[in-house]
């Protein structure tokens, strides 16, 4: 399918994601994955504040509202929790958390998996951010999502790399 893949090598589209387990027969999947210099800890922070905003284009999902550029501090999520804010308003749900591995929800029939690997960097410990998306069967809008999330999910992804790779030059060394 077009924009499927963002990012990702073959191993890791073939891995088992948390969001297998939830769409077992899924209509549409879509694998994105960025490399970020930074320690999965510090990452992981930055995951979890998409509770508080998209990280995306600001200017489409969140009524132009700035995603915050400074760690909030937050306490790990739990499933039930609100999955983010869009626009100021809460959206989706939290469906599971494997806290620094993995942050799995549900938003406008979409069941999204973010998962962080580490990875040895040649001077630094890197973190894979790995994000899968899956929809069921029967979404018959299914492969226009594929397409416009690989445009908003690229940008987040890039947002958190960023985020995460300043903050992680600002730590003392």
């Amino acid at each position: 399918m077009i924009g499927d893949r963002w990012g990702v090598s073959a191993e890791e589209v073939a891995r088992h994601y948390p969001c297998d387990d939830l769409v077992p027969t899924p209509a549409l999947q879509a694998w994105r994955g960025v490399t970020v210099h930074a320690n999965r800890s510090l990452v992981w922070s930055w995951v979890t504040q998409i509770r508080l905003a998209p990280y995306s284009y600001d200017w489409v999902d969140n009524l132009g509202r700035r995603s915050p550029q400074e760690l909030r501090g937050l306490a790990e999520p739990v499933p039930g929790q609100n999955f983010t804010t869009a626009g100021g308003r809460p959206a989706g749900r939290i469906l599971s958390v494997e806290p620094g591995v993995q942050l799995t929800g549900r938003i406008m029939g979409a069941v999204m998996s973010y998962v962080l690997v580490p990875t040895p960097g040649p001077t630094d410990e890197s973190t894979r951010l790995l994000l899968k998306v899956a929809v069921a069967c029967g979404r018959p809008t299914a492969p226009l999502l594929s397409v416009g999330d690989l445009v908003m999910a690229r940008r987040q992804l890039l947002n958190l790399k960023r985020l995460a790779e300043r903050a992680a030059e600002a730590q003392p060394r």
